[in-house]
């Protein structure tokens, strides 16, 4: 908790997705959100962060509710807060939502906690009680940091998988990195995701790769003028649900209905 406390109040969140290449991953995510909101639905956002898509939603009309565990970010939130939204912000753990009730939300977007939860326990937690506060038909929005984009930006780009801690966290043989509070990220691969999901009643919708090149690109897309930068959010949106090119990206989303009322009902996302 110190860690996370200590690196939200040292990184600019609230300027991560305002840059151009930052833009990718917000816009990519929004295009699927936007595909499943229908007037007077109502939002909830786990882990809002700073509340970049809380106000965006907030800002169409929309009747949202976030919970944010990091009081800096809290604080933000509520500095960035615009007259005439309906939205609410308190502090919360993804984990225990038990200030909500059962049902209570249309869409639900956990767009944050994943990155930061080191157990297997935290992790089905905070899918449950993101599940159990959405009303059956409604859609959760998860998102989760890529294992394998990471391992050529900071494990090779930067030199990092030669180094301690980073060194002993990582399998000889597979490249997959595991996590401690003290590396503050946790790491993800599809099947890793699809193993939490099981048990639970969903059906996956979308699985797609948000941010795709961008950790690759990011200079790059930075000096995009705006034809160009257009060009590339189209081919963006075409390739980000490929199989063969979601394992690249940075940032991905996992886009699931609730079908079923009880968890041993079995999953359905593959």
């Amino acid at each position: 908790m110190e860690e996370l406390k200590a690196y939200y109040e040292s990184w600019d969140e609230d300027a991560r997705l305002a840059s151009r290449h930052g833009q990718v991953e917000f816009l990519t995510t929004m295009h699927f959100i936007d595909r499943y909101l229908r007037p007077g639905m109502r939002v909830l956002e786990i882990g809002a962060g700073t509340g970049r898509y809380s106000h965006a939603l907030a800002q169409r009309g929309y009747e949202v509710d976030a919970v944010e565990l990091i009081a800096h970010n809290i604080n933000v939130f509520r500095q960035k807060t615009q007259p005439g939204e309906r939205v609410t912000i308190r502090q919360s753990n993804a984990p225990d939502l038990a200030d909500f009730a059962d049902g209570s939300y249309d869409v639900t977007l956990l767009l944050g906690p994943m990155y930061h939860l080191h157990t297997e326990g935290e992790q089905k937690r905070a899918l449950q009680e993101a599940l159990r506060v959405t009303r059956r038909g409604g859609v959760l929005f998860a998102a989760y940091c890529g294992n394998d984009a990471t391992m050529f930006q900071c494990g090779f780009g930067q030199g990092d998988i030669l180094r301690e801690p980073y060194r002993s966290l990582i399998d000889p043989v597979t490249f997959k990195a595991a996590s401690t509070p003290g590396t503050l990220f946790h790491l993800y691969r599809k099947e890793d995701v699809d193993a939490l999901m099981a048990g639970f009643p969903v059906k996956r919708l979308h699985y797609a790769a948000v941010d795709l090149n961008v950790c690759y690109l990011a200079d790059a897309i930075d000096r995009m003028d705006d034809a160009l930068f257009a060009q590339y959010m189209r081919y963006n949106l075409f390739l980000c649900e490929r199989p063969d090119m979601v394992g690249l990206a940075s940032h991905i989303l996992d886009v699931s209905r609730k079908e079923g009322r009880h968890q041993n009902q079995g999953s359905s996302c593959e």
